[in-house]
């Protein structure tokens, strides 16, 4: 039995699929005012559209992310988009917090298997169907293009910092001697303050065995050339490439940099200061730092 296609049903598809009223309006007369029906019919037109638009170039969009369990799990998303003003939109701001909230729920390794999975919020059958729509929304091409999780223990604790911009995040995950030691405030307060300096200083790694032996070997090199082209005796090029060396390591990794609220410290000595507040020791285990379009 056909439905009559009231202003009051298609308002009714409208406000569930985000499409315009004349597509509503049309899913409804294809399909007899079968509100299921219509839906996945705009879903079907939706992807369709997507599909074309999935090559375009999307240099815009947000990093969403939130920290729970009491601070021992976090997540990261890079949802992008091609302009600023679909970025800046609320409705795209509203498509991200899903990806963030199915995030939270999801343990997925990487972008392709989070695409697979069924969506949380039951929006939409999957996630790269929710993506997607928001795809055939906004006219744009819309990506998951990263996304990050950590998950610790009663020892553990998780900070997060995201810019206002709403366009770089951080998540850095700490490691306390005890329980008692990570539930204090100032383990807390610590892994907010190294989760903003990241986002600040980007480091490559925590110290200099998470930096790449290549990447060592190629400044070792970069810095006996330039010696040799200064002129510098033979004997004493290696001296002064390993002088380079240790003072690029000093440079690029977390612990020896000096802090960006107080640059009269390190982050090595930050650490110390409020793990001996918290009464025991802290280290930094991991970070991971998603900037909008940089990889």
């Amino acid at each position: 039995m056909t439905t009559p296609i009231t202003a009051k049903l298609v308002a009714e598809l409208r406000q569930r699929s985000g499409a315009g009223m004349m597509d509503c309006k049309k899913a409804l007369d294809e399909t007899g005012g079968d509100m299921d029906a219509a839906m996945e019919y705009l879903r079907k037109r939706g992807i369709s559209k997507a599909e074309k638009r999935a090559d375009r170039s999307t240099s815009e969009g947000i990093v969403g992310g939130e920290v729970f369990n009491n601070s021992t799990s976090g997540v990261l998303i890079e949802v992008a988009c091609e302009t600023d003003f679909v970025a800046r939109n609320e409705d795209f701001a509203k498509v991200v917090a899903t990806l963030v909230a199915h995030r939270v729920h999801s343990k997925a390794a990487d972008v392709d298997v989070l695409l697979a999975e069924p969506l949380v919020s039951g929006e939409a059958p999957s996630v790269s169907e929710f993506v997607m729509a928001a795809s055939a929304r906004t006219g744009e091409a819309v990506n998951v293009k990263r996304t990050a999780r950590f998950d610790t223990d009663a020892t553990g604790v998780i900070g997060m910092y995201r810019h206002h911009n709403h366009k770089l995040a951080t998540l850095v995950q700490l490691k306390a001697s005890t329980a008692a030691v990570a539930s204090h405030e100032s383990a807390h307060q610590l892994a907010k303050f190294v989760a903003e300096h990241i986002a600040a200083s980007a480091p490559l790694a925590v110290d200099r065995h998470g930096v790449p032996v290549e990447k060592i070997e190629s400044e070792k090199r970069i810095g006996e050339e330039q010696a040799r082209q200064s002129g510098k005796p033979e004997a004493m090029i290696e001296k002064i490439a390993t002088g380079k060396v240790e003072a690029f390591l000093k440079d690029v990794t977390l612990l020896p940099q000096a802090w960006v609220r107080d640059p009269a410290i390190t982050i090595a000595a930050l650490i110390k200061d409020h793990a001996d507040r918290a009464g025991g020791t802290i280290t930094v285990e991991r970070f991971v730092r998603l900037q909008l379009g940089v990889e």
